[in-house]
C-alpha cells in the first residue's frame, strides 16, 4: 500500500521560513518524479515544483528564487524548503509522486503566512 505522509507546514509570519517533508512508502521512490502542489481556499490547485529521479528540477514562476525542492532517495523523503514566504503563499501543500501508470497524493498540510 502506498502513503505519501506530508509534514512541516504551520503558521509563519511574511519573510519566515518554513521546511516541508513528505515521506513516501510502498513505491520503488527513485523511479517516481515527486512533486509539491497547492491549493488556496477557493482556487485551484496549482502545481508548485518537480523533481525528477535524476534530480532535474522545475518551479512555477511565483515561487522560483524563494522555494527549492530537493529529494533524499535513501530516506525516501521529498522535501520543500521555502524562503522569505508570502501571505499569498497561504494554502494545503500536496505532495505528489507519479511515473508513466501511476499516481499517488499526500493528504497534505496547512501553510498559512500572517503576521
Amino acid at each position: 500500500q502506498v502513503h505519501l505522509v506530508e509534514s512541516g507546514g504551520g503558521l509563519v509570519q511574511p519573510g519566515g521560513s518554513l521546511r516541508l517533508s513528505c515521506a513516501a512508502s510502498g513505491i520503488i521512490f527513485k523511479t517516481y518524479h515527486m512533486a509539491w502542489y497547492r491549493q488556496a481556499p477557493g482556487k485551484q490547485r496549482e502545481l508548485v515544483a518537480t523533481i525528477g529521479g535524476d534530480g532535474s528540477t522545475n518551479y512555477a514562476d511565483s515561487v522560483k528564487g524563494r522555494f527549492t525542492i530537493s529529494r533524499d532517495n535513501a530516506k525516501n523523503t521529498v522535501y520543500l524548503q521555502m524562503n522569505s514566504l508570502k501571505p499569498e503563499d497561504t494554502a494545503v501543500y500536496y505532495c505528489n509522486a507519479n511515473e508513466l501508470r501511476y499516481e499517488y497524493w499526500g493528504q497534505g498540510t496547512q501553510v498559512t503566512v500572517s503576521s
